[in-house]
């Protein structure tokens, strides 16, 4: 599937990891959606790129289902859906304000993991209705995982078990959509210069980049949406997560 003949949509697209893939995928032709809760942020991304946007909240079914239907009435068809929207808090199991909230804990697994498989699942439904191209291909899913679904770390129970979740579903996923010539594929990448790390300071900042192997520095998020957009151009990757983190191994 070539990325200057698809049409995207992207949950977080107005920020990090999202906005740096909605800028790739835009820059290489392909039409692009923004799924984002940040309506003016949103907006104002898709305006700069030539792309649409649509106010969503991926926990919602009928929120996504409508954002799926401006997608598709803007660009004729949906072929790829990439999910960046998600959180992160840094709670301890039990800290020295007592137990970890549930409900911050509700709200990770909701955001990442279930936000994910209902854009997911949604999408997936749309793409299956495609023209399948020579090799019977019909769209493509990415979802975001961490490397904290691997080595995560104090105060990342709730991130820890949502990523954990996202990495567990891919292989599944891939299998059931494989007769509909959907593949699906998931990021796990370590610590980028996102929004969330840019409010720390420098010399917090240097000492994560620190800990990277190499190249030792933090990710850039259009790395990320390089990768996403390799993954859509290289059919025979399908049912696998990726670690996109310079080696780092989190203690």
């Amino acid at each position: 599937m070539q990325l200057s003949k698809t049409s995207a949509i992207i949950t977080g697209g107005a920020s990090g990891l999202g906005e740096a893939t909605a800028r790739h995928f835009a820059a290489a032709g392909a039409q692009v959606t923004i799924l984002d809760r940040d309506a003016e942020r949103g907006q104002n991304v898709a305006q700069e790129i030539g792309g649409h946007y649509a106010e969503t909240d991926v926990t919602d079914e009928a929120s996504v289902a409508a954002a799926i239907a401006l997608a598709k009435e803007k660009m004729g068809r949906i072929t790829v859906a990439v999910n960046c929207a998600g959180v992160a808090y840094g709670i301890k199991t039990v800290g020295k304000d007592g137990p970890h909230p549930l409900d911050a804990f509700q709200r990770t697994i909701d955001i990442n993991l279930v936000g994910s498989f209902n854009v997911s699942r949604l999408a997936a439904a749309e793409m299956a209705g495609n023209t399948p191209d020579t090799e019977g291909a019909r769209g493509v899913i990415i979802n975001t995982a961490s490397i904290a679904a691997f080595d995560g770390q104090k105060g990342q129970a709730a991130y820890a078990a949502s990523k954990g979740g996202v990495v567990g579903m891919t292989l599944p996923m891939a299998r059931d959509l494989a007769s509909t010539g959907i593949r699906v594929m998931a990021i796990a990448p370590g610590i980028f210069l996102t929004p969330m790390l840019m409010g720390l300071p420098e010399e917090v900042r240097e000492g994560l980049a620190a800990d990277v192997p190499n190249p030792p520095r933090l990710g850039d998020p259009a790395e990320y949406g390089r990768l996403a957009g390799f993954i859509v151009e290289m059919g025979y990757l399908n049912g696998e997560v990726i670690r996109l983190d310079g080696a780092l191994r989190m203690r």
